[in-house]
């Protein structure tokens, strides 16, 4: 009787196994094609020429200018979004108002719209046939092919990040700590910075990482609105772009590598800022 019972259960553990690791012979040649191999080959483009060619390219003048130019808007997105996104993030938790179901699906928009037509939407408003364009033309102030323009199109695309990564956290803060702080006496101002800004911690890391991330690769929106002038309103990713065009392929490899460690850096730093920790006994 116990071998009888031993034999399907040894058949059904030798198939569970063969399932497994078909599986991740599956999975992992799609990590194989779709990611290891693009990203494979632009190191080889990059050092094709040796890492002479690389560092040359990467610390040509017009490269730097393109990579500090790309950090500092990146850093000024981030701050931007992460005062704005909490600001919003808060009220859409903590209030019901009027129209709240809108604004909530609103704040989404911008990842469903494509980078160009954010561009062209920009362009349409500040441009010289704009709403406001026109009136701020006239008074000498440029927004078209100039840092404000590129910053409100990387604020654009990268506005829902932190948005919901704080709701998300402030959604499972109770409410009570907050209460018995406003019975306390407490203002609103001390109850946000002693209560819920420590408890939304994790939410604005995580937001901040992703926003910082996704601006510093922004392409569509920022070749629209600031006319890829190098030494001037060029993005690391449009230093790219120039450079393919240019036929450098050895260039654009070396600055896309610079950013893609870049991004995987960050992203997998955020994983273990985010890791839950371990509860001690």
């Amino acid at each position: 009787m116990g071998d009888k019972l031993k034999k399907p259960l040894i058949k059904y553990e030798t198939t569970e196994f063969i399932g497994k690791y078909a599986l991740i012979g599956i999975v992992s040649f799609f990590f194989l094609l779709l990611i290891i191999m693009p990203l494979g080959s632009m190191f080889l483009y990059s050092t094709s020429e040796g890492l002479g060619a690389f560092f040359r390219s990467v610390t040509s003048p017009a490269a730097l200018f393109a990579l500090k130019f790309s950090l500092l808007l990146a850093v000024t997105t981030t701050i931007c979004n992460v005062l704005i996104g909490t600001l919003i993030a808060f009220v859409l938790v903590r209030y019901d108002f009027p129209g709240k179901n809108f604004f909530n699906a609103v704040v989404d928009l911008p990842i469903a719209v494509p980078t160009a037509v954010t561009g062209f939407t920009l362009l349409l408003l500040y441009g010289p046939i704009g709403i406001f364009g026109k009136y701020l033309s006239s008074h000498g102030i440029t927004i078209l092919n100039a840092f404000p323009g590129i910053l409100l199109a990387h604020i654009f695309v990268t506005f829902p990040f932190v948005v919901r990564a704080v709701s998300g956290v402030l959604e499972g803060v109770e409410k009570n700590y907050e209460e018995v702080a406003k019975t306390l006496g407490a203002s609103g101002f001390q109850i946000f910075r002693r209560i819920t800004l420590p408890s939304i911690k994790g939410g604005l890391v995580s937001g901040s990482i992703l926003t910082f991330a996704r601006s510093l690769g922004e392409f569509g929106a920022t070749m629209m609105i600031s006319g890829n002038i190098a030494m001037a309103t060029q993005t690391a990713p449009l230093f790219i772009y120039k450079r393919i065009q240019e036929l450098d392929y050895t260039g654009a490899s070396a600055m896309a590598i610079l950013l893609a460690v870049s991004s995987f850096a960050m992203l997998y730093g955020l994983k273990f800022l985010t890791k839950p920790k371990a509860v001690k006994q």
